[in-house]
């Protein structure tokens, strides 16, 4: 468990209320001013690496345990000295897996709102700022996976990278506010919450570690993407970043406060407490059987209800008042410059994976969208021969896939740049990039298969099969690429020569493979077949 000790001395202050660096610097040999930072909650020693350094472990949030266990954050306490940031926080509560590295030595605890800081070296400060949001299908993931190591991003960018962990699962986004009574309260989107605090946080103390306030971007992938999507309609995001970018947002995977009751009580249900008992039973409840409940919740929504997801944002009419696909393609979302696109080949990492998030098959493609019309009635929506009129050039075994892509990935996404390039630039993209090792084991540009390129860390281990039949020497250029023009773009608020704003004249999106071509309406029959209906569960 990491804990913000502190050394045994406290930093001394000069006459404006700011941290004396000579006196840090004279207590003890190992004290390095360039390591030292003051923020607004006390001192903080990180650790140099190569060519940056960073602080991992800043408690920007007082710990979400017992009263505070779903409730919203609070802001951190202040602390004496000077605290040891040279170590990961403690992850979010989660069924760890295989499959997700949380990193060396990662202690899963409810007190887990912790995050992390690369600065590199040189330069001058008022450093553009990348905030990371990372994935997991809102249940699993951290900060401190190897695969989000900042160091090369910041280096290679020159600039201030921040990435933040928040509460997932059931601690996150189950919705028990119905069950609030006079003496016991449940506030909504707590990870939503978490991610505001920290970029609060992020406008607060950047600057002491040579980052511009003004001059921060949000990114994040998968759940992280989704995220990205809600914040751009919170309107208490406002002002807190001035760029964003989404890549693989489930953008329409967001439910209202009926849906979200209903998950609520399957978690009652899976974790063995009453709905009578609800309120007395919540905080009392032992972490682990919160992870199991969830874990069991996680599975059972999208097996019985394809198309959806057991842990989301919830559109509450509050935090969030309307739904973001919504506001989004109304041209209504924070209007600020946005960078959003898929991979060509979502689905497949859930095929791969055997994950029932997103419905592959007949029936339960089926079965999706009778329940998206119940949801929708008023809606004339496309015709179900429409839609499959538009895969009949795909195997008759990769139809399912291509289907569950776009309904869950690329239409909400073209839904969504369309309505905010009217209030914004928006640059739409499509990943297309694979190996022949990812292509012969049925991958392809799966779901994440983008994200070591955009951080600079293509050494996945023994058992990562990216490059064993070649590509390395593209992989690493591709990388480059995507490195400047994701750094670029939060430098300026555009990517960068070669990658036009996406339109609802030209429509001009960047297919990202070995070599980047700009396509005008790539999506052109894939539109005319789903319509401009915009589809969601509610």
């Amino acid at each position: 468990m990491n804990e913000q000790t502190t050394a045994a001395m406290s930093p001394t202050t000069n006459d404006e209320g700011t941290m004396n660096i000579d006196d840090l610097t004279a207590s003890g040999p190992d004290a390095d001013a360039g390591t030292v930072v003051r923020i607004t909650t006390g001192a903080v020693r990180g650790a140099a690496a190569a060519g940056a350094t960073a602080w991992k472990g800043i408690r920007y949030a007082q710990p979400p345990t017992g009263a505070r266990r779903w409730r919203a954050p609070v802001a951190a306490d202040a602390w004496d000295g000077i605290a040891d940031a040279t170590a990961f926080g403690n992850v979010a509560p989660q069924e760890i897996v295989p499959a997700i590295s949380l990193g060396p030595g990662a202690e899963p605890d409810e007190d887990c709102l912790y995050l992390n800081v690369w600065r590199p070296d040189g330069g001058s400060d008022a450093k553009p700022v990348m905030v990371w949001i990372h994935g997991g299908a809102y249940t699993y993931g951290a900060s401190s996976q190897p695969l989000f190591d900042a160091t090369r991003l910041a280096v290679t960018g020159d600039v201030v990278v921040v990435t933040i962990n928040y509460r997932i699962g059931a601690l996150g986004f189950l919705d028990l506010s119905s069950f609030s009574t006079e003496d016991e309260v449940f506030d909504s989107n707590l990870a939503l919450r978490d991610v505001l605090l920290a970029l609060e946080w992020v406008q607060a103390n950047i600057a002491a570690f040579g980052g511009d306030p003004a001059q921060v971007t949000v990114f994040g992938e998968s759940a992280g993407g989704g995220l990205v999507t809600a914040l751009l309609a919170t309107p208490t995001a406002e002002g807190l970043f001035r760029a964003a970018i989404a890549e693989s947002s489930p953008v329409t995977s967001m439910y209202g406060r009926e849906r979200s009751r209903g998950v609520a009580e399957r978690f009652l249900a899976a974790a063995g407490i009453g709905i009578d008992g609800a309120v007395s039973a919540l905080r009392r409840l032992p972490v682990d059987r919160i992870v199991s409940a969830s874990s069991a919740v996680y599975n059972d929504v999208p097996s019985t209800i394809p198309g959806t997801l057991a842990f989301a944002p919830v559109v509450d009419g509050d935090l969030l008042p309307e739904h973001p696909i919504t506001v989004l393609s109304e041209g209504r979302g924070l209007p600020v410059p946005l960078i959003i696109g898929t991979n060509r080949d979502e689905a497949t990492l859930f095929k791969y994976m055997k994950s029932p998030l997103i419905p592959i098959t007949r029936d339960a493609i089926e079965r999706m969208f009778a329940l998206m019309l119940e949801d929708n009635p008023a809606l004339a929506a496309p015709s179900r021969d429409q839609v499959l009129g538009a895969y009949r050039g795909a195997r008759r075994s990769a139809r399912g896939l291509d289907i569950a892509t776009d309904i869950g990935f690329r239409m909400p996404t073209l839904w969504a740049a369309a309505g905010h390039s009217r209030v914004a630039p928006t640059y739409l993209y499509r990943f297309d990039f694979t190996t022949l090792a990812l292509r012969l084991i049925g991958i392809g540009a799966a779901h994440g298969t983008e994200l070591p390129y955009v951080w600079g860390v293509l050494d996945g281990g023994l058992k990562d099969p990216t490059f064993k039949l070649g590509g390395r020497r593209a992989g690493e250029a591709l990388s480059r690429r995507l490195l400047a023009r994701w750094t670029t773009f939060a430098r300026t608020g555009a990517p960068g020569p070669g990658w036009p704003a996406y339109t609802e004249g030209g429509r001009k999106t960047l297919v990202i493979d070995r070599e980047d071509r700009v396509e005008p309406d790539l999506d052109g029959a894939l539109r005319a077949a789903w319509g401009d209906v915009v589809l969601s569960f509610r």
